[in-house]
This record gives structure tokens, sequence and C-alpha cells, in this order.
């Protein structure tokens, strides 16, 4: 048998994907390739995830309307650098349209496949494109992990429209 739906929840029963998925806390990372002739270019992205432990693949989400989306399908590598719990400021940078400058006057350094890693994250993993899918008005990109690291910094979080430090 089964319950009946607490009225609070039957109240909600229309409310929008985009108002569920805010009561879902995410961790927040910026997504960075790099051009052929060497330009860098990233965004912040929030959703991400690991898929698969072996192979190791990741996969970000890429949304058609974003300025890098164009570039970064055809990208034959990134990088996926989760922000540190102090580095709101770079989640806003990279999240601002133009995308151009977004890496003047800041600290970074090329992987060994050219994909930009932001200096101060909480972690980061460098990815060859294994695949990419479509996913309704996102591009689904899946990356195979070739090199990560990770630091005793805590990560950034996103929640209920919001950026702050990870939970205690």
């Amino acid at each position: 048998m089964s319950k009946p739906i607490p009225m609070d929840l039957r109240e909600q029963a229309d409310a929008s994907l985009r108002e569920v998925m805010s009561i879902y806390p995410t961790g927040v990372t910026v997504v960075a390739a790099s051009d052929p002739d060497g330009s860098p270019y990233g965004l912040t992205v929030n959703s991400f995830t690991s898929l698969s432990l072996e192979p190791p693949l990741v996969l970000v989400c890429i949304g058609h309307t974003s300025s890098s989306h164009a570039r970064l399908i055809v990208a034959p590598a990134f990088t996926v650098n989760v922000l540190a719990a102090d580095q709101e400021e770079v989640a806003s940078r990279f999240s601002r349209d133009p995308s151009e400058g977004r890496f003047q006057d800041f600290p970074w350094r090329r992987a060994v496949s050219g994909a930009p890693v932001l200096d101060g994250v909480a972690a980061w993993l460098e990815c060859s494109v294994h695949e990419v899918l479509a996913g309704g008005d996102h591009s689904i990109v899946v990356g195979r992990v070739q090199r990560s690291a990770v630091s005793d910094r805590p990560a950034l979080l996103f929640h209920r429209g919001r950026l702050g430090p990870t939970a205690k």
C-alpha cells in the first residue's frame, strides 16, 4: 500500500526542474581548454560528475548558449578545476560574458595536454575527450581522466543559488 504524499510536497508538485535542482548542493568547477594556437578559455560549470572508475571517466555538461561551447566540444583535452572555498571570485569571473580576458592577470599553468590548471584549486583533473553526446540544450562531454591532483583545501559549493564553503 502506498503512503499519501504529505501536503507540503503535494503543493509543490509543479516545481520546476530548476527549482528542484537548486536545493541539491553541487561543487563548482572551471572547465578549461586551449585553442590550437594555445589561447586558454574556460567557464564555470557545476554539472560535473564521475561516470566510471574503470576506465576513469567524468562528464561535464556545457550549455549550447555558452560562449565556450563551440570550442570545447571539439577540443582534444580539457581540465576540470574544482574550486576551493575561497574562490568565489574565480567562479564569478569565469561565468561572466564576454569570455575573453578570463585568464588575464590570473595565475594558472598548463597541464601536459596544454589545457589550463588554475592555481589554488581544491583539486583538478586533466582529461582527454572520450565522447561528446547530445543532452537537450546541453552537450555532455565525457572525459577520460589522464592525470589528477587533490589538495587539502575545502571545496566551494553552490546551493539555493548561492556560493559558499563546504559544510563541516
